[in-house]
């Protein structure tokens, strides 16, 4: 499938068109570079509970999750202790899996650790080379890359948890790292 007119008339990738939430996320952030460690630690939990479930669910719960996680800033979510456990587990804001629960808490206290800036370099080093060819159809668009795979190594290796190649992949698309807009697509900015 190639991009598609929207409401508008301008063409998007087609997965855009499902939802008013999604033509918004997919105009305006989706593929857009984005650096600072607080910035990335979110987008990386985001992509973490996304697995196995619609991001559609995900985004309409961001707000929920930003308010639940002290707004992912890292140093606040390191000092959560068990009661902030508990209490995020009965959040009716968020979803409610303790194993991607207690991978948000544990993979703060590992990030309250590094120098700042570290997470921010060590997700912007597996960025593959620019001028690849841009995807003109949503079947050319991999799950995954030998880059995504570095990645999600490279963050486990440093104690992160609840991160494989596709999440990585997924949080490189939705960072900018790699630019998966379709090649007719209104979004897309050149490499």
């Amino acid at each position: 499938m190639t991009a598609i007119a929207g409401p508008d008339g301008g063409l998007r990738c087609p997965w855009a068109l499902a939802t008013e939430d999604y033509i918004a996320y997919h105009d305006t952030e989706w593929g857009r570079a984005v650096h600072g460690d607080d910035a990335l630690y979110e987008r990386l939990c985001l992509e973490a509970f996304q697995s196995g479930l619609s991001w559609l669910t995900i985004l309409r719960r961001r707000e929920g999750f930003r308010t639940a996680f002290s707004g992912f800033v890292i140093a606040e979510v390191a000092a959560f202790g068990p009661a902030d456990a508990q209490r995020l587990l009965a959040d009716e804001g968020i979803i409610r899996n303790r194993a991607k629960i207690e991978a948000t808490l544990a993979n703060a206290k590992v990030l309250a650790q590094w120098e700042p800036g570290d997470l921010d370099a060590l997700i912007w080093s597996h960025a593959p080379e620019p001028g690849r060819p841009a995807p003109a159809t949503i079947s050319e668009v991999p799950a995954v890359t030998p880059e995504s795979t570095a990645l999600a190594k490279a963050l486990k290796k440093a104690g992160i948890r609840f991160v494989g190649p596709t999440t990585a992949y997924a949080l490189m698309q939705a960072c900018g790292l790699v630019n998966d807009h379709l090649a007719a697509c209104a979004a897309r900015d050149p490499d």
